[in-house]
Parts: structure tokens; C-alpha cells; sequence
């Protein structure tokens, strides 16, 4: 197969942490193992980091990108054309997370060339994209050029049925799931190791090895619903008192949040150590992972749990319902109601061999269905389709 050349455009980016950051950066590193020429192009959201570096051998261009508000959009948009429209003879495709400002831009500059475009939309429901544009200024506008896309790319099924009512055309949007890296269950062994490396590197992570550690990562967003596991925990440590809670990411929340702990009385129980770009430690570590959100389209971050062979504990959303079913994968909590979550969260404690028979059913599927590797594939399949569209010879263009 040729070389292709991708573009990856993405304006929030390592070292910033979320789920679409670690989609973005999952797939840019497998798609390169995989043999396609990729350039990741983002914001410089601090002037003090480089404009060039490399994030796991993938090369990154950050465009510049003023903190003004309004302005500082208006600038990175006029950045990213000029490098698009500068290299667009050198590019194969080029791929966009979000259907926002970025998407804007990238249509506007390729649209009447032979380079498709293909947009990724994130998150649904309220925090998603399709409702971003319903209520946004300029939203409508914005909308009505990313349905000149050439491709759109849907990571769950509630996601595709959302841009479908937004008027999105079916024949054109392509339903890939996310994907995670895949290892072995991790061994007892394994765990006692990652618990002494973490603890070692950071103070606030240091643990008893029969305490019960329970973790979130991901962006410290209200939408994630960790007030109620915040205020959830103190009935947790009415019957585990030596357990503890480590929320992984950060976030605009994360004021609130740690008010809320002191208030609480839980400073040393609930910890927020920040973000990490790897978790595959915290998650070896762990007992048990939680994710209360309100509304998700499909969360990299139980994936990758699931993949580690971690018990999780998930809010009985739509968006958790397509991973895990009940009893079997893990289990569900009602939304919003720490009494239930807490209940829930002592059921996984107390019958820790039933937690991870159900663990290694979910190690299963995400092997089966959710692999990093068969989410580049898929990818890669798409594009070639349509770079052979717009180029019926399939001849490389000169660079």
C-alpha cells in the first residue's frame, strides 16, 4: 500500500489531557507503526512551549493561538489555513477532531482541492459537537460547512443518529469505534509494583497494600459527574476505611472539586495528583476503576480499563451501556445518586474474585471489538477510499 501523508488536526492536544486528546494521539502513533506519513497540527495554547516537537515519534506543529478570546480562535483558524493551503501538494488527506472551528477551517482551504477532508465528531449529548453548534455563535455557519466533508467519522452509534438529525448525510458518515492498546491482564505482582511506583514518584499516591484504590482519569469536567463520587466516598469509608479514591486528569472543575473534598473532610482519603499521559500505572495499581459521567459518546478512559482487566463501576448511561453490561462487564450505577454509586462501589470491594471474573470479560471485548489497532485499520480503509475518489489514477502527488 503507498505511504499515505495525514494530516491530524486536532486544536486541543498533548500536554493537554481528555478523551479526544488521547483519541488523537492514540491513533496518530498507530497509524504511523502502521506505515502512513503523519503530522499532528494543534494549538500553542502557552507561548512558552516549542512550536515544533515530537509526541511518541509523531511529529506536532503547533499553530499560534492568542489567549484572547474570539481573537485568539480567529488567529489559529487564519494559522491553519496558511499551513494547510501551503502543504496541501504534500498531503494525502487530512483529518479533523471536532466539528468546530478547525473543521471551518480545514473545509475552507481544501474543499475545491483533490486532499479530502474527513472530521471526527466528539462527545454527544449536551457536551457534543452536533449540540455545540445547535447553541454557539457562528454554530449554523460552522455546521453547514462541515456537511461539505468529504467523510464523517461517528465513535458510537447515539453519536451517528445525532448528526443524522442534524442533517449530516448518512452515505457519508462511518460509524468507527475508539480503540485502546491492548496488553495481558495485569498479575498481582504487576499491581504491587505499579503501587510502589507511583508511590515512590508522588507523595499523594503513596498506599497500604491492602488499601482499596479506586480511580477516574480524565478531564475534571462537571459533565463527568465526580461531585457525586466526591460526595459519595464518605459512605464508602464507613465500611472501608482504609480505601482511597485517586481522580486522574485535570480540568475546570478541579477548584470546585477540591473544595468540595475539604469540605468533606476527605484531604487524605480523595487525592488529585493531576494529569498524566500515561496511565498504565495508576491503572495497574488500581482496585477499581469509576466513571459516573452524565452523558458520554464512547470514553477512552473505561476502555482503556477494561483493557488493563480493571473492575469498573460506570453510570447507567447510553454511552456506558454500548461497553459494559451489567453484571457481566462490570457494573452500573444509577446517574447522579451518590447513595446508589456508593453501594455500588462497596459491592465491587466486597466480592473482589466475582469483580474481576467480570474484568476479564471486559478485557475480552475490548480485545474483540475495541483494539487500537483495528480502530486504525478501519481508518485506514476509509482513507484510501476516498483519496482513491478524489484521485482515480491513485497516483502520489509530487511533494
Amino acid at each position: 500500500m503507498t505511504r499515505r501523508r495525514l494530516a491530524l488536526v486536532t486544536r486541543r492536544f498533548w500536554p493537554l489531557v481528555g478523551g479526544a486528546e488521547m483519541v488523537m494521539a492514540n491513533l496518530a502513533s498507530e497509524l504511523r507503526d502502521m506505515g502512513a506519513e503523519v503530522t499532528v497540527v494543534t494549538a500553542q495554547w502557552d507561548p512558552a512551549w516549542p512550536t515544533e516537537v515530537v509526541h511518541r515519534e509523531v511529529p506536532v506543529v503547533r499553530l499560534p493561538n492568542p489567549p484572547q478570546r474570539g481573537w485568539g480562535t480567529l488567529r489559529y483558524m487564519m494559522a491553519l489555513n496558511r499551513w494547510l493551503r501551503r502543504r496541501r501538494d504534500s498531503l494525502d488527506l487530512v483529518y479533523v477532531s471536532m466539528l468546530k472551528h478547525d473543521a471551518y477551517a480545514a473545509l475552507q482551504t481544501l474543499t475545491r482541492s483533490t486532499v479530502p477532508v474527513v472530521l471526527r465528531s466528539e462527545g454527544g449529548g449536551a457536551t457534543g459537537d452536533c449540540q455545540w453548534q445547535r447553541s454557539a455563535r457562528f454554530g449554523l455557519r460552522i455546521r453547514r460547512r462541515c456537511q461539505q466533508a468529504d467523510a464523517l467519522v461517528a465513535p458510537s452509534p447515539a453519536i451517528a443518529t445525532e448528526l443524522a438529525e442534524a442533517g449530516y448525510p448518512v452515505s457519508r458518515t462511518w460509524l468507527v469505534p475508539n480503540g485502546v492498546a491492548v496488553d495481558g491482564p495485569r498479575s498481582d505482582a504487576a499491581r504491587a509494583a505499579a503501587r510502589r511506583t507511583l508511590g515512590e514518584s508522588h507523595p499523594d499516591l503513596a498506599s497500604h497494600e491492602q488499601s482499596q484504590i479506586a480511580v477516574f482519569t480524565g478531564r475534571l469536567h462537571q459533565a463527568k459527574g465526580l461531585r457525586d463520587l466526591v460526595r459519595a466516598w464518605p459512605m464508602v469509608m464507613l465500611r472501608w476505611p482504609q480505601a482511597r479514591l485517586w481522580l486522574i486528569g485535570d480540568g475546570p472543575d478541579r477548584e470546585e472539586l477540591f473544595e468540595l473534598i475539604l469540605d468533606l473532610g476527605l484531604r487524605d482519603s480523595v487525592v488529585m495528583p493531576g494529569a498524566f499521559d500515561d496511565v498504565q500505572d495508576v491503572l495497574a495499581a488500581a482496585d477499581l476503576f469509576v466513571l459516573p459521567s452524565y452523558e458520554e459518546g464512547m470514553s477512552v478512559s473505561l476502555l482503556e480499563a477494561m483493557a488493563r482487566g480493571v473492575p469498573v463501576v460506570a453510570s447507567d448511561i447510553p454511552g456506558n451501556r454500548l461497553l459494559v453490561d451489567h453484571q457481566d462487564h462490570g457494573l452500573l450505577a444509577p446517574v447522579r445518586d451518590p447513595v446508589r454509586l456508593a453501594q455500588t462501589i462497596h459491592e465491587v470491594f466486597a466480592a473482589p474474585r466475582a469483580a474481576q471474573r467480570r474484568a476479564a470479560i471486559a478485557h475480552e471485548r475490548v480485545v474483540e471489538r475495541y483494539s487500537l489497532r483495528r480502530m486504525a485499520e478501519t481508518h485506514l480503509a476509509l482513507f484510501e477510499t476516498l483519496i482513491q475518489r478524489k484521485q482515480p489514477s491513485g497516483l502520489r502527488r509530487k511533494t
